[in-house]
């Protein structure tokens, strides 16, 4: 055998061994219905401990109404409250409110947190988060769900 028949089989050995390595490859990529799944069950999970932490503000704060909020934008919670304040010889209606979400599946195959929050007509919080669904930590998920409450607990705490 010469040089080129060898040569055109190790070419050949070469692909062979691409493609396998390209059909393990995508056989470990999870697939879209198994990309589906798990969105919706971190979905599901993360809901769940936002209306936990956003339950609990109103039981230290009175007057906050909660609500679970299941929609176009995703799932979660929101807390609101609205006050009045007299000044100049006029009311004044003051406005606040925390909303804590979980975006609806994309094609991107991530999970998103998004958190608004007012207090008093001023917007004091506006945040996200992403993981990529294959890197999904939910532990880390949760820890930034309690910091953002914790942090709109301490500013309206400070502000009312």
């Amino acid at each position: 055998m010469d040089f080129d028949q060898r040569l055109e089989r190790a070419i050949e050995r070469g692909q062979r061994q691409r493609s396998a390595d390209d059909r393990q490859r995508a056989e470990r990529a999870m697939t879209e219905d198994e990309c589906k799944n798990l969105h919706s069950k971190t979905r599901l999970d993360l809901s769940e401990h936002i209306e936990a932490c956003l339950k609990k503000l109103p039981e230290y704060f009175p007057g906050f109404d909660f609500e679970s909020v299941v929609d176009t934008d995703g799932w979660g919670a929101k807390i609101s409250r609205d006050d009045v304040a007299q000044g100049a010889g006029k009311l004044t209606r003051l406005y606040s409110r925390l909303e804590l979400v979980i975006r609806p599946y994309s094609a991107s195959h991530i999970v998103e947190l998004i958190a608004r929050g007012a207090i008093r007509n001023k917007e004091v919080l506006s945040r996200s988060h992403f993981q990529m669904l294959a890197q999904l930590d939910l532990e880390a998920f949760r820890e930034l769900i309690d910091q953002w409450v914790l942090e709109y607990a301490e500013k309206f705490s400070a502000r009312v």
